[in-house]
């Protein structure tokens, strides 16, 4: 089935201003709350939110399968469980009807009433129910940057590294929409030169530049999928800002992973992009040296996509430092690879499932995706406009992370995925 929502010469009776995120040739999906205190289901144009659940009861899904609750929910999940041919069916008719040249609802002014709206006056929420989330591990530039700093230049990346998307599991009741507070997490550390932890907010707050793609149902206990078939298994991306406090998390790592240092808060940008919608922007993945086993091997070349990324910190004054622009074809390990991994042993992979990136870093020091790289693990201070210097977040710093892909014919983005830090709760 063609992806005629992509055609690049359809224009939308919406206005949608140049250079917009949310051309007609987007159509994401979220979930949000209307100004009449409704939960639905919706996409976007421009800086309009289209109610879909209102769109589907006025008739404007006709002739495709659906239920007649599918858009009035409170997440995708069960959208997404309906799986590719229906994922495509809708963007397409949503595409169609807000053509410029489509009057079904140009013309309407009363079904236009109870659809659109202006995207300022919903309340964005969690697209999915996220049953359970994975972060992988999959820059090559990060880990060895990582690697560099604590092990040094000859052992900066560990043995298994090249051979297998390394992951591991975090947690999924913290992921949280762009626009949470982010209150700085208390844990145990080892200050410099102690013997003992002392305990405490932490001193070493840090973003993580990523990505993150959500799934539909891949398989069943105890079954694997192809390399190949992987793709046919992701429903889209989101922007991932992974927090991470790394006083907390070097402490506490060895032997088992991440753990407090990462499981207060995981922010994810409210609009889902379908992997058809990033279909024009595929491109070329690194060379894999050595070659994978055969399991990780896939027959297409052009496997990642050339999504720009940019963190930027907006301090409480306002200004806005942009601290990191990378890329997501930097990444090392593609998504069908991190998929068919995870599901090589049996493990399950359900719908709304969330698969992290990992830090994005790239192979200058402006690309770097996390401080701890950019500020070389604090022996670099990042300076601001203001005058004031950064290792770290300080409370009341706002992270803004984008993402945005490029061609000669048109530009699709993901929006902001953003956060700002508060100091810590109060302890009980």
């Amino acid at each position: 089935m063609l992806i005629t929502a992509n055609n690049p010469n359809r224009k939308s009776w919406l206005e949608v201003e140049e250079g917009s995120d949310f051309p007609i040739q987007n159509i994401p999906f979220g979930v949000f709350i209307t100004k009449d205190d409704i939960i639905t289901i919706g996409t976007r144009i421009g800086e309009f939110a289209i109610d879909l659940g209102a769109f589907h009861q006025l008739g404007y899904f006709n002739g495709i399968p659906l239920t007649d609750d599918m858009f009035m929910q409170d997440s995708l999940n069960d959208f997404i469980s309906d799986g590719r041919k229906t994922w495509r069916l809708v963007r397409n008719r949503i595409a169609e009807i807000f053509d410029a040249e489509n009057a079904d609802l140009r013309d309407n002014a009363k079904h236009k009433e109870v659809i659109i709206f202006d995207v300022n006056e919903v309340e964005m929420l969690l697209p999915i129910n996220v049953g359970d989330y994975t972060d992988f591990y999959s820059s090559k530039e990060h880990a060895t940057n990582v690697g560099v700093m604590f092990r040094g230049k000859d052992n900066a990346l560990m043995p298994n590294w090249l051979h297998v998307p390394v992951g591991y599991h975090g947690r999924s009741s913290s992921v949280v929409v762009s626009g949470t507070p982010i209150h700085r997490p208390y844990g145990q550390s080892l200050p410099k030169d102690a013997t003992t932890p002392v305990f405490g907010p932490s001193k070493s707050l840090d973003m993580e530049l990523e990505t993150a793609f959500i799934t539909t149902d891949v398989n069943n206990l105890g079954e694997t999928i192809s390399v190949d078939e992987a793709g046919e298994y992701i429903f889209g991306m989101v922007l991932l800002n992974d927090w991470s406090a790394r006083d907390i998390q070097k402490w506490e790592y060895v032997p088992l992973g991440p753990f407090l240092g990462k499981n207060f808060a995981s922010t994810i940008s409210p609009w889902i992009v379908t992997m058809d919608a990033l279909e024009p922007f595929r491109c070329e993945a690194p060379v894999q040296d050595p070659a994978p086993l055969p399991y990780l091997q896939q027959k297409r070349s052009d496997n990642t996509f050339d999504i720009k990324l940019e963190a930027t910190l907006e301090t409480e004054n306002g200004d806005l430092n942009v601290l990191s622009e990378s890329n997501f074809k930097h990444l090392y390990w593609t998504m069908p690879q991190q998929l068919t991994h995870h599901t090589i042993n049996g493990c399950n992979v359900r719908s709304g499932d969330l698969m992290g990136s990992g830090t994005i870093s790239g192979p200058t020091e402006n690309s770097y995706g996390s401080m701890l790289e950019l500020t070389w693990a604090g022996t670099k201070p990042i300076t601001l406009k203001d005058g004031s210097t950064r290792v770290f977040f300080n409370d009341g710093d706002r992270v803004i992370l984008r993402g945005s892909c490029k061609n000669s014919e048109v530009s699709i983005g993901f929006g902001k995925c953003t956060g700002k830090i508060v100091p810590p709760g109060k302890l009980k």
